[in-house]
């Protein structure tokens, strides 16, 4: 049997579920979650295989091998929980690894499963798991959904230890983004565990189970985006002190102590970050944060993201610096090359020098090499003497060569600009990668920044005018030219470089000083400037992309990502 693995599968676990229920539960009447879960004896009995009480679904007798709309073969169960299963299988009509939830079609969720898997299907968001198909047939309901070998639980993660501030940073931007995109489609989580969490080999987040796994075990809120954002709170709150953010023992990590309450992440451990510390008891604590910084609680992730937005960047750690090793002389360069090696203990005779040249013969030779060296430095210095008389009588001195303005011409020098901070630049619509845009200046031309993937191209106009950042190079510089490293190669991409007012313009580009642009089918576009614009702020503008195949974030179509971008001056 194939190996087991879980890295994209919903396990429907019970481990934590009473942290998120019974704690909001105790929480002020200001409209706190009160998720509903149905924990009966019947699904304990499911768990542990003994028959479920009269009128329950029974789940289908399937077996490895099985085969669903001849398309998609069963290969391992993962899991067996309250009348459904959950199953790691291959779609053989593209090859491809997929999971796949099962329940009866009279199973009492049934309806509510599809509903929520068909939602989930057309958000298209790439920070999801994908729903790929939902179907009831021959007496089944099933729901196949992408999955990612090469993805991570953050269980997984939390098992080595706590997060790097920045990996944190990363963690809760990149979820609570998604969710605010969820949300605002009128879709919940409502189940968003360290288990729903992946990731990948490229360091993206990704959330699977959006709406099926609520609905798979029968989960509802009253207030849905509330009990979001407590749970991206107490995913930041373990990822930052390896504990879960409740008294009770949950995905492998131990509560807080009984009997202190919920306490900052900065004084369960030492060293977290205090930012992100605080934004985790925003997310958490319904009164507030902490008694430090009386800031408003977020209740939404929207609050999230846009209180995220107001805190400092936080920067990776800086690479830890190896010594090279020692250098090591070889016997050929030592001189011994060819010769035999001594025994050890042997002392070798130290071979005598040469005598000094004090023959009659040898004291002639060094009068005549001494003579020699006096008669070349002398007819150097009169040649050298008689070239600069030469040199000033043919000399004039209104014949100076100079330039337009007077001045003697001089080689121009260049200099790299360092960028300081960027902002995504949208003119139309939606963003693209609002979290990517640092990934264009780290240094590391393995991440990227990228636009999501559209129908028409190369031109994205009409629908969209373009996709852009702008860059912030700290002061007032000569922009004179730009290098940028394309994700995608072919016909064509076209960058256009201006001059912005401010970090997060509003202006159109028409409105603004065009630096340069370029087209380009290769992976790098280079702009040089007719002449330097003093500027502070650069927008990079892409208004044409190449069509592109299907990657890990989106599907087949015109797109492109930057992977570095540098400015000289």
């Amino acid at each position: 049997m194939a190996e087991r693995s879980t890295a994209a599968v919903d396990v429907a676990d019970n481990s934590g579920d009473e942290p998120l229920t019974a704690k909001a539960d105790e929480a002020t009447a200001d409209g706190v979650a009160q998720t509903r879960e149905r924990e009966t004896a019947e699904e304990g009995a499911a768990e542990i295989g003994e028959p479920m009480g009269a009128g329950a679904a029974t789940p289908p007798e399937l077996h490895s091998g099985h085969k669903l709309a001849r398309r998609y073969r069963l290969e391992e169960c993962v899991t067996r929980l309250d009348g459904f299963s959950s199953w790691r299988a291959v779609d053989e009509k593209l090859r491809r690894a997929v999971g796949v939830h099962l329940l009866p079609a009279d199973h009492p969720r049934a309806r509510s499963v599809l509903a929520a898997a068909r939602s989930s299907a057309l958000l298209g968001d790439p920070r999801f798991v994908h729903v790929l198909d939902a179907v009831e047939e021959n007496d089944l309901v099933y729901v196949v959904h992408e999955w990612l070998p090469d993805a991570t639980e953050l269980t997984a993660l939390l098992a080595a230890g706590p997060l790097e501030a920045h990996d944190a940073y990363q963690l809760v931007s990149q979820v609570a983004q998604a969710m605010a995109a969820a949300h605002r489609e009128g879709l919940a989580h409502l189940r968003l565990t360290p288990s729903a969490v992946l990731r990948t080999s490229s360091g993206q987040y990704r959330i699977r189970g959006l709406a099926v796994n609520a609905a798979l075990r029968g989960i509802s809120s009253d207030t849905p985006q509330r009990t979001d954002t407590e749970a991206v709170g107490a995913l930041l709150y373990a990822s930052l002190t390896q504990r879960w953010p409740y008294e009770d023992d949950a995905y492998g990590l131990s509560g807080l102590p009984k009997g202190v309450g919920l306490i900052a992440p900065d004084q369960v451990r030492a060293g977290v970050h205090r930012g992100l510390s605080e934004l985790a008891m925003r997310a958490l604590v319904n009164e507030g944060a902490t008694a430090s910084r009386q800031e408003p609680p977020c209740t939404t992730p929207e609050e999230l993201v846009k209180a995220i937005g107001e805190m400092p960047r936080i920067r990776p750690p800086e690479p830890a610096f190896t010594a090279p090793p020692e250098y090591q002389r070889t016997t050929y360069q030592q001189g011994t090359y060819g010769r035999t090696t001594p025994r050890p203990g042997v002392t070798q005779p130290v071979p005598t020098p040469p005598p000094p040249l004090q023959s009659r013969t040898g004291k002639a030779l060094k009068w005549a090499v001494s003579a020699l060296l006096i008669a070349a430095l002398g007819l150097g210095s009169w040649q050298l003497a008689d070239a600069l008389m030469d040199r000033g009588k043919s000399e004039d001195p209104g014949s100076a060569d100079t330039s337009d303005d007077g001045d003697k011409s001089k080689p121009k020098t260049t200099h790299p600009i360092k960028i300081v901070n960027g902002e995504e630049y949208v003119l139309k619509g939606g963003p693209q990668d609002l979290s990517g845009v640092p990934n264009t200046y780290d240094g590391d031309n393995s991440t990227y920044w990228r636009s999501k993937s559209f129908i028409e191209g190369p031109k994205l106009a009409p629908y969209k005018p373009g996709v852009g950042i702008v860059y912030d190079l700290g002061k007032e510089e000569d922009v004179s030219a730009a290098s940028l490293g394309l994700r995608y190669g072919g016909d064509h991409t076209t960058v256009e470089l201006y001059a912005a007012d401010s970090l997060s313009s509003s202006t159109s580009p028409s409105s603004m000083k065009k630096i340069g642009s370029v087209t380009t089918n290769g992976q790098t576009a280079k702009i040089t400037a007719k002449k330097p614009v003093a500027t502070r702020y650069v927008l990079v503008w892409l208004t044409d992309v190449p069509q592109s195949p299907r990657d890990e974030y989106s599907s087949a179509g015109y797109k492109q990502a930057i992977t570095d971008v540098k400015f000289t001056g």
